[in-house]
């Protein structure tokens, strides 16, 4: 079929102000009413699957546990949300108390090391098996975690053992790059696992109030409340020990990953 102009399907130069193309774009024609065409895309938009769904909801609510460990446990610096922590670094660069600049810098240097070790997981088994890549990246992040777990039992606010500090830093900040570029490229809509703000703002933006459709409302507000729910149970884990809101984080990881294991066996 010829793009020339001549076809009312591929309007060219001379005809794409037709009468027929300008009632399609109008929305006149009951063919072409964006009704029609909305159900359309809607009709072909992806349905996610149920289990990574359910995943990436766990994962948030980890991320809230990270969070706590690390702004309220290793000295007011986020691993987990980047945003936060570039914030906390231009505080720190101002000289405000109790913030660290070289803290945040090492948080923000494992994280990105970290999104480069989870793309490299994505470019090399991605094109293999979904299935592989996703098993591999997430036990990748529950490995770190467990590792800093395990680094985290001797450690104490109190001692100077800067080096252990750091330690814990930059595991938990390479464990939450590593997951972050693989829901990066998963890339299931308003489920980020650590970013709110954009969340937030499409449920307000789309909805009703607002004159929008409410899509995706559920899926937006479970990660609010999923990520609520992390840092206020890792806060309050805290109150016993740093491990243990440490030791949650890392169990969930590895539960997610024996449910993608299970799943491919099936």
């Amino acid at each position: 079929m010829e793009k020339s102009g001549s076809d009312p399907d591929f309007p060219g130069e001379k005809n794409w102000l037709s009468p027929q193309f300008a009632k399609r774009k109008s929305g006149s024609d009951p063919d072409f009413s964006p009704q029609r065409l909305k159900g359309v895309v809607l009709a072909h938009e992806p349905h996610p699957d149920r289990l990574l769904l359910c995943l990436l909801y766990l994962f948030t609510a980890v991320t809230g546990l990270v969070d706590a460990v690390s702004y309220i446990g290793l000295g007011h610096v986020f691993t987990a949300n980047m945003t936060g922590n570039v914030v906390l670094l231009g505080f720190g660069f101002a000289g405000t108390p109790g913030l660290s600049v070289p803290r945040s810098l090492a948080s923000l240097a494992a994280f990105f090391l970290g999104a480069i070790i989870g793309g490299r997981i994505a470019a090399a088994l991605a094109p293999i098996s979904s299935h592989r890549w996703t098993t591999a990246a997430f036990g990748t992040e529950g490995i770190l975690l467990l590792g800093a777990t395990w680094a985290s039992m001797n450690y104490r606010p109190s001692s100077a053992d800067s080096t252990l500090l750091y330690t814990l830093i930059v595991l938990t900040a390479l464990a939450m790059g590593v997951r972050n570029a693989t829901v990066r490229k998963i890339g299931l809509q308003d489920l980020t696992t650590t970013v709110l703000t954009t969340t937030i703002t499409g449920l307000a933006a789309d909805s009703s109030l607002a004159g929008g459709s409410n899509p995706r409302w559920q899926r937006r507000f479970l990660s609010i409340v999923f990520m609520f729910a992390g840092a206020a149970a890792g806060a309050l884990l805290l109150k016993r020990s740093l491990a243990l809101p440490l030791a949650v984080a890392t169990v969930s990881a590895f539960c997610a990953v024996a449910a993608l294991v299970g799943k491919r066996e099936v």
